[in-house]
């Protein structure tokens, strides 16, 4: 490919640096005590997004005016074992990373000003903006990665600040339980992805797409990789994807991420990071190809949680719900045009949809009081939409699906009791051996901490 223009590599710089340089002013105020006003915070964000969003465009301009489909801004090795081991961190701007940045900033730009009103003078008003902040720097970094430990580091950033967001009213039980289990989902992922890494490492010595994709620039790839190792790499990464957006069997995530605010339900698991899986799917695109049975695993995939979202959504009782099913069915979707190889209509698909959530969710708030007003106009009760075959009481009606949608499809049970609870088990087996091995070195009780409850009880009550 021929060298890129200073200028256009200098412009994808400002498009990383933008949102890094806003966490680091909001990370700092925060470090030193400093209490900043909203105005300045306000300023700030608008300032960074701004920038970033405007760079972002001009690379888009300057990629189509020149002909260029691949611009790599790369930041050399950080580490480098001659041999073995090469971590090392670019940048990519091409036709899949380039949308994607543009979206986040236009959709965080978006919420960010949503925020500003929405959390006028609530006590987390700075730790809300230093989240969204992390979050769009992570967004921003996994959009933009060419390796990777790149997407990982970015990747990591979106799971920690959405976690953090969910359990942002922290001082309730309930939004800090379902940030923990959000975080205990976002673990499982993180530990897929990173077993990815390792196996890229392994197979090839280093992990830049460029040279493990081929070098034709999205979304003509082909991988280096056989199909039975493309298989093993591939699901690990189907994995880290179904953690992330929400798949089966990791579906039951998503409700509980309603705790957080509006602005973080709309940007996280409407509109940006519940679609960060389907992203990965889209850059791994050439896995796809190189395996008939992961690409069918991924269709399949995607099928059956979109079914599934669409019975648990139409019995949902709460608008933020039900929007996050609706949400999660159209991702499955897009999972399922992936691994059918439609690579340009998961994208377009991906864009619209995001926007289009975005604009749900922060309608919500608001619909139920307009819902009222058209009812006292109207002076009857507006028709409800209901699916007639899962309306219970009827002949048509199938209970057990009925129960099967109620229950969210008893994805988080067979997790809690088939995976959580033999895991707990065995490392209460081991604590026990340790107990008695301490207790007899100490001659009697040797640790105070079993006196104290743990914070969230038994299995059932975490659940």
């Amino acid at each position: 490919m021929p060298p890129n223009p200073h200028w256009l590599t200098w412009l994808g710089a400002v498009v990383v640096a933008a949102p890094f340089l806003l966490t680091l002013a909001l990370g700092s105020a925060s470090i030193v005590g400093r209490r900043l006003g909203e105005a300045v915070t306000v300023r700030w964000v608008q300032g960074s997004v701004i920038a970033g969003f405007l760079a972002a465009i001009a690379v888009l301009v300057g990629m189509l005016a020149g002909g260029s489909r691949h611009v790599a801004v790369p930041l050399g090795d950080w580490v480098s074992i001659p041999g073995h081991y090469r971590f090392s961190v670019k940048f990519v701007f091409d036709r899949l990373s380039v949308p994607m940045a543009i979206l986040s900033f236009a959709l965080s730009g978006t919420i960010g000003a949503f925020a500003s009103k929405y959390l006028h003078r609530e006590g987390g008003f700075h730790r809300f903006f230093m989240l969204y902040s992390l979050f769009l720097l992570g967004m921003v970094v996994a959009s933009l990665a060419g390796t990777i430990e790149t997407l990982f580091a970015g990747w990591e950033l979106v799971g920690l600040s959405s976690a953090l967001l969910v359990a942002f009213f922290q001082e309730r039980p309930a939004p800090a339980r379902s940030g923990l289990w959000v975080w205990i989902v976002y673990r499982v992922s993180d530990a897929a992805l990173l077993l990815a890494a390792v196996a890229m490492h392994h197979l090839g010595g280093e992990g830049d797409f460029d040279r493990m994709l081929g070098n034709e620039s999205w979304p003509d790839g082909h991988a280096i990789l056989g199909s039975g190792q493309a298989l093993v790499v591939g699901l690990l990464l189907l994995l880290a994807a179904a953690g992330k957006s929400a798949l089966v069997p990791f579906s039951g995530w998503l409700p509980r991420a309603m705790e957080g605010p509006t602005p973080s339900s709309a940007i996280f698991y409407g509109a940006l990071s519940v679609h960060l899986g389907a992203f990965l799917l889209l850059r791994a695109g050439p896995i796809l190809d190189a395996s008939f049975a992961l690409a069918a695993t991924v269709v399949v995939l995607g099928l059956v949680t979109a079914g599934l979202a669409y019975l648990i959504g139409s019995v949902q009782t709460d608008i933020k719900s039900a929007l996050a099913y609706a949400s999660l069915a159209q991702v499955a979707i897009i999972v399922a045009e992936i691994g059918l190889g439609f690579r340009y209509l998961a994208l377009v698909h991906l864009l619209g949809h995001a926007c289009l959530r975005t604009l749900q969710f922060l309608r919500a708030p608001t619909l139920l009081h307009d819902y009222h007003t058209l009812e006292n106009a109207m002076g009857e009760r507006l028709p409800e939409a209901r699916v007639p075959w899962l309306r219970p009481g009827t002949a048509r009606a199938s209970s057990w699906i009925y129960r099967l949608a109620l229950e969210q499809g008893y994805l988080d049970g067979a997790l809690l009791h088939h995976v959580v609870r033999p895991f707990v088990q065995a490392l209460r087996w081991c604590d026990r051996l340790e107990r008695r091995w301490t207790d007899w070195l100490a001659g009697g009780s040797s640790r105070e901490s079993d006196q104290v409850r743990p914070p969230f009880g038994s299995l059932e009550e975490f659940s």
